[in-house]
């Protein structure tokens, strides 16, 4: 059998039967006829489930044929083929042949029979076969024994989570000690805070970044508390979570065997019904990233402005340049770090949006929903980390205060007047600032004309410790 390429060459197929009928597939695919249907199908994006969730499904095929040849209820020479071609495909050796659309139905049942038809036919090579011969190995009855999408999806989307956003915990540590450094270098680097962004009481710089430091650091905490709820896997449930068709030691044996895999300390939920009904965990981790991303979003939009100038702007900061900042204006440069960390934040904010919607539309004892849950969750881990990394090495650890600009707007601050109301009252006070404003002298020059403090009292009023707390 042959069909036309797009080309116009012919191209070899065979034909493989499922429930519904004979369908030519190419005969060189590792895949089976119902992925050719889902193919034919869902022509939707182009777009493929994250690589780690193909790893994920051929770790718990590798995890469920071990414990079936243990057991003995899977022919030991089937099940030694079944690992070795699921092993294949952990190393990304037929990456190629994972081929449907991320955007599917039926809670990802055709993503999992692409993998469970890749396992089978290489299974069936490995074994002397040839692909298509169900009957040496099937992918439903051998790859798929006591396995249902309903209970391998979530699994699978809880193992690719969690070897993802590993790295994303570490690159958040990483930038919250990034930001630590940056706080003691700026340490004594007086300068003029600022409210609704207008000049207020005097700040370190080192404190403005010792706030981003701890505002990181919360949410790394948060982070490894949400994929601790990873670790409790719903494998064994089945098509309903009653675990119909599996021998009783399976569930346990199988998770015990996707630890040791993973080298993560998986563990077998308590209850196989809400592993399968609630897709919480997502949700929670998700909503982390979302909410780290407002956080980091904030602080990059803080960089653009401290940055911004820098003849007509703040000027406070000066970030690392890595690039010509525009096509016409000579010798421009622009805060492009933080502005494309900006992009990815908004659009992790999209993908949370994406898994919230879909978490919510499950119904009774299934989500039909996950693939696009794992779709967009898998996404969103997978951005931030290189986003966190390449923020962190090339503009936080590069950034170099501008101490003459600081000190000025710190001098010229009418907020300095602040520091008197023990002193002369706020309305003294405020009568200060007001001439300061108008006139461009500085607070203390205006204290010092009307003899409103004593010099004792002006180096201790306006002395750094006294306005900042900085070595208090």
């Amino acid at each position: 059998m042959s069909e036309a390429t797009a080309a116009g060459a012919p191209r070899q197929t065979r034909i493989e039967k499922d429930s519904l009928g004979p369908l030519e597939v190419p005969a060189d695919a590792y895949y089976g006829v119902q992925t050719a249907r889902a193919v034919a199908n869902f022509p939707i994006s182009g777009e493929r489930l994250h690589r780690e969730m193909v790893r994920a499904v051929a770790r718990i095929k590798i995890a469920a044929a071990k414990t079936h040849g243990e057991l003995g209820v899977l022919d030991k020479a089937k099940a030694d083929a079944i690992i070795r071609a699921a092993e294949e495909v952990v190393a990304g050796k037929h990456d190629g042949h994972f081929v449907v659309d991320a955007y599917q139905a039926g809670a990802g049942t055709s993503f999992h029979m692409n993998v469970n038809e890749v396992v089978a036919n290489r299974a069936c090579e490995l074994m002397g076969g040839k692909r298509g011969d169900t009957s040496l190995v099937s992918p439903n009855d051998h790859v798929n024994m006591a396995q249902s999408t309903n209970d391998v999806i979530p699994t699978a989307i809880r193992l690719a989570a969690y070897e993802l956003s590993g790295p994303v915990v570490e690159e958040m540590a990483a930038l919250a000690c990034s930001f630590a450094g940056r706080a003691a270098a700026f340490r004594t680097v007086l300068k003029s805070g600022r409210t609704h962004l207008q000049a207020a009481v005097p700040v370190t710089m080192g404190q403005e970044f010792s706030g981003y430091q701890v505002c990181v650091e919360g949410w790394v905490e948060s982070l490894k508390r949400s994929r601790e709820g990873l670790l409790s896997l719903g494998l064994g449930g089945n098509a309903a979570g009653t675990g119909i068709n599996a021998h009783p030691e399976y569930r346990a044996r199988t998770i015990a065997n996707i630890a040791a895999l993973t080298g993560a300390p998986f563990r077998p939920s308590p209850n196989l019904f809400e592993a399968m009904q609630s897709m919480a965990p997502f949700v929670r981790l998700s909503n982390d990233l979302r909410g780290f991303c407002l956080d980091l979003t904030r602080i990059a939009n803080d960089f653009r402005l401290l940055a911004s100038g820098p003849t007509t702007g703040f000027d406070e900061v000066i970030l690392p340049v890595v690039q010509p900042g525009s096509s016409i204006m000579p010798g421009k440069v622009n805060p492009v770090i933080p502005e494309m960390t900006n992009m990815v934040c908004f659009q992790i904010l999209g993908y949370d949006t994406t898994v919230a919607y879909a978490a919510q539309a499950g119904q009774l004892e299934l989500n039909v929903m996950m693939p696009v849950i794992a779709h967009n969750l898998h996404r969103s881990l997978a951005i931030l980390a290189p986003t966190l990394r390449v923020l962190r090495t090339t503009c936080v650890d590069g950034i170099v205060a501008n101490e003459d600009v600081c000190r000025e707007y710190f001098e010229h601050s009418i907020s300095l007047a602040t520091a008197l109301n023990p002193y002369i009252g706020y309305m003294a006070a405020a009568e200060v600032a007001k001439e300061s404003a108008k006139t461009g002298k500085t607070v203390v020059e205006i204290v010092r004309e009307k003899k409103l403090l004593t010099e004792e009292q002006i180096k201790k009023v306006f002395s750094a410790e006294e306005m900042t707390g900085v070595g208090k």
